[in-house]
């Protein structure tokens, strides 16, 4: 289990994380989200023991991850923008990663083949989207029990990225590893996390299992006879409100079939009601808390 408490980080005057606290259980797929500077890319590298934390605690197993070089062996972080050494080649990176972690060599070749890589490459020759494919090669080559990924799709192109996340799914259902991902692209994240965490102003403003929350928040258009104004509607958690003539078009949280008998009791005469996705999701919950504003 990877378990954060309290953990604080500054660089200078300017405080990234604040009294951060987290758990993510072993074989999680845990969707990492918020707005640029939220500080998904600090809590990444201190989690991996690149940054030492100013307060607080990151153990996964147990086992300090700043303090405790035998457990970074055990973690992988492919961050958002890779570096690699002047000249090297692929064949030169597997050398220094043998020389540092327990290297699988049967995977590393597997892995070759999936990405289409070749060990002669040149790697400062190959493209962003060819560099994440060496990134994600060797990340996954040491056989990580936790593996960190800033913007993982990041450059891929769709065939890679369907291979990536069949590989990780294998992965995770196989041998147990626990992955967080940060990403952009929300739509990409909702194919393969079950678990998601909320990063906004240093903070974890939400965690929760992906499927359940979702299941528990749905879009509603209604229409009236006669109009109404939000507070006809105070019974219901509205996350999102939309007025149109007598045309509304809430987001509400709460159990579809009690909010629906609660929306049957003010006699509409138009129901529809919709699913949210994982976007929308995230969009809404920073618009409900005063985070979002028009």
């Amino acid at each position: 289990m990877l378990k954060i408490e309290h953990l604080e980080k500054s660089f200078g005057s300017v405080q990234v994380l604040k009294d951060l606290n987290l758990e993510i259980p072993d074989g999680s797929v845990f969707g990492l989200v918020g707005i640029n500077g939220a500080g998904k890319s600090t809590l990444l590298r201190t989690i991996a023991g690149v940054y030492e934390p100013d307060r607080g605690n990151v153990s996964f197993n147990g086992n300090n991850t700043f303090r405790d070089e035998t457990v970074r062996k055990d973690i992988a972080f492919v961050a958002d923008e890779a570096y690699f050494p002047i000249g090297s080649t692929i064949r030169s990176l597997k050398m220094l990663y043998e020389s540092m972690y327990g290297f699988d060599e049967e995977a590393y070749q597997e892995y070759l083949k999936q990405f289409d890589l070749d060990e002669k490459m040149s790697v400062s020759n190959l493209s962003k989207g060819m560099k994440r494919r060496v990134s994600l090669l060797f990340a996954l080559s040491i056989r990580p029990k936790l593996l960190l990924l800033d913007e993982a799709y990041d450059g891929l192109e769709p065939l890679a990225r369907l291979r990536f996340r069949r590989i990780l799914s294998s992965l995770v259902e196989e041998e147990g590893i626990t992955v967080i991902i940060s990403s952009h692209s929300l739509r990409e994240l909702e194919d393969i996390c079950d678990s998601f965490g909320i990063l906004e102003d240093g903070k974890i403003l939400r965690t929760g299992d992906l499927l359940e929350e979702k299941g528990n928040i749905s879009k509603y258009q209604l229409a009236f006879a006669e109009e109404k104004t939000k507070e006809d509607f105070k019974d219901l958690e509205i996350m999102h409100y939309e007025q149109e003539g007598r045309v509304y078009r809430l987001v509400i949280r709460g159990d579809q079939d009690e909010v629906m008998e609660t929306i049957r009791q003010m006699n509409p005469v138009l129901t529809d009601v919709l699913p949210v996705s994982f976007e929308e999701l995230f969009i809404y919950e920073l618009e409900s808390r005063g985070n979002i504003h028009e």
